[in-house]
């Protein structure tokens, strides 16, 4: 019985969900740091300065790349949803899922090669 109630859960369309909420949650909770670095740059250049100093580390270079990552999944994906809801169902929306997750990966990749 638990298998048949967990069997849509393996669906690339649900995981395609499940990826767009996460990427959500994940970037919400990326917001206040992203505002405590506008307040610095606000609050004064030295402040500033050494928070981008600090953000040259390489650790921080490869969470920017996970933070672009998140964001290409997250527009993708809501994308994806924005389609899903307006037009006529495709056979193929798990292959579109998939393409989305992939270009996804590419751009975070891309950007982690420009970054290094």
């Amino acid at each position: 019985m638990t298998a048949l109630w967990l069997a849509h859960r393996t669906s690339a369309l649900w995981l395609a969900a499940l990826a767009h909420r996460l990427s959500g949650l994940a970037l919400a909770a990326f917001l206040p740091l992203h505002f405590l670095t506008l307040g610095l740059a606000i609050s004064g250049e030295a402040k500033l300065e050494g928070f981008l100093r600090w953000s040259d580390q390489p650790i921080v270079k490869l969470s920017e790349a996970i933070l672009v990552f998140l964001l290409a999944i997250h527009m993708l994906g809501g994308l994806r949803l924005l389609v899903v809801e307006n037009f006529t169902w495709l056979d193929g929306q798990k292959r579109l899922a998939v393409m989305a997750a992939a270009a996804s990966l590419l751009v975070a990749v891309m950007f982690l090669a420009r970054v290094f």
